[in-house]
């Protein structure tokens, strides 16, 4: 059987490859892997949210199914966050969540992403027993044993109490404009920044299942930037479809990606002493703008692979406060166990109150150098690190462009293709050494036709 779980969960066309079927097969095993039944005889507990896609309602529904009838009690949290159903999991102290969602996937699309005890991403061991689970021959539990099934009536006042609590400065004479991206932020982000005190202007927040991602959100920021110069607001926060991401738009419209939120949080973090041991985890994509900022903040840089669940492993081996992505999932280890969108526009939003600057002042303490990815089709990507002319084209690259410009080659995790990123110090530059490079990986590395 081809594997399920993907990097984030189990996603795919909602009644194509994830239906109610394998929704209820799977929060069986779930519950089979992840539910405990506590030394007292209490039933398990699990947490289940989503965003507000039409399919969410029967997936969901399978899903609790699932878990009440292999005996665990449910708490039904209804549309929220990725990252509020990571909260309610920890305060709750459940055994595990259930978020079903498809993140900044279109609307036909769904997804069901598991949350161990304390709110935390499964490993790879951890969802392959899943997995392995739904061949098992099922326990089906009777009278007592059966799970109960509640609505979690004040899931969203819990989650919106812990990121006020986050706050180093409330947000008095802001004005923001919010995109929540027709999606699970709709409710509570608006209710945050609020309560937090800017003055709000919010689009994107009208979800009727079908519209969420849908010219809106983090993966289009063009209304947002109209937005803030419409308004005159200070600045724009952008989340996704499930709000475990944030970009911003400062008061000209220009857009602040990830990494830059990164960098000026992790240098504001620096300065309190609450960045742990001076460090920051980010993936190898990031912009090497991001790596000398850092540099001449005296801040270490910790790299790791490309996808937040590497972040955060990396972030939990060393114990870091502060990781992300350039996508825009930024995590903060003393408030989170995953990316929170409204949580880290909260964050940038403090900063640019708490030091009376703008975020585009705030966004120069980095320097994003032209960044070109050229996608390379075609061609065995296993060969890419043992090809002796492409590393040999790969190093004469590296030593052209010095200390500011950077070359990557990535082979993709799921088509014949290699990633060619080149970062310089001009865009021309960029351009000719990716191109370049793009060439010879394609010339050497080629599949032969079928």
């Amino acid at each position: 059987m081809t594997r399920l779980f993907g990097t984030d969960g189990v996603r795919g066309l909602a009644n194509g490859l994830l239906t109610a079927e394998l929704a209820l097969q799977l929060a069986q095993a779930a519950a089979v892997v992840l539910g405990h039944r506590q030394s007292d005889g209490r039933r398990p507990t699990a947490v289940i949210a989503r965003d507000p896609r039409t399919s969410g309602d029967f997936i969901a529904a399978a899903v609790e199914a699932g878990l009440a009838s292999a005996g665990v009690d449910v708490f039904d949290a209804g549309v929220l966050p990725t990252p509020a159903a990571a909260f309610l999991v920890a305060d709750l102290n459940a055994d595990f969540g259930v978020m079903i969602s498809a993140s900044h996937n279109p609307a036909p699309d769904n997804g069901i992403k598991f949350l161990a005890r304390g709110g935390k991403k499964l490993d790879d061991a951890l969802e392959d027993a899943i997995e392995s689970e739904l061949l098992a021959p099922r326990h089906r539990p009777v009278g007592p044993d059966v799970g109960r099934i509640q609505r979690f009536a004040d899931a969203e006042d819990r989650y919106v109490v812990h990121l006020l609590q986050s706050l180093p400065h409330r947000l008095d004479g802001l004005k923001v404009v919010l995109d929540c991206a027709n999606g699970a932020a709709s409710g509570c982000s608006p209710q945050v920044f609020s309560d937090a005190g800017a003055d709000i202007v919010v689009i994107g927040a009208d979800p009727d299942g079908n519209n969420i991602n849908e010219g809106c959100g983090s993966t289009h920021l063009e209304m947002l930037q109209a937005a803030v110069l419409e308004h005159g607001a200070d600045l724009g926060i952008a989340h996704d479809g499930d709000a475990d991401r944030c970009l911003a738009v400062d008061h000209e419209g220009t857009v602040v990606d990830g990494d830059q939120i990164m960098a000026i949080m992790a240098v504001a973090l620096n300065s309190a002493g609450r960045l742990k041991d001076g460090t920051l985890v980010a993936t190898v994509m990031s912009n090497l703008g991001l790596k000398l900022a850092l540099r001449e903040a005296g801040i270490t840089l910790r790299e790791t692979a490309v996808g937040d669940r590497y972040v955060l492993e990396g972030m939990r081996d060393g114990g870091f406060s502060l990781g992300g992505e350039q996508s825009g999932h930024v995590i903060f280890a003393d408030y989170a166990t995953t990316g929170d969108g409204v949580l880290t526009g909260l964050q940038l939003a403090a900063q640019v109150a708490l030091t009376g600057r703008s975020l585009k002042e705030l966004s120069t303490v980095m320097t994003k150098l032209p960044q070109v990815l050229i996608n390379v089709k075609g061609v065995d990507k296993s060969s890419v690190n043992s090809d002796d002319e492409v590393q040999r084209a790969v190093r004469d690259a590296q030593e052209s462009l010095g200390e500011t410009g950077r070359v990557l080659l990535r082979p993709s995790g799921t088509e014949p293709v290699v990633r060619v990123m080149v970062e310089a110090a001009d865009m021309l530059t960029a351009e000719r050494t990716a191109e370049t490079l793009a060439g010879i990986v394609q010339h050497q590395l080629a599949l032969e036709p079928a």
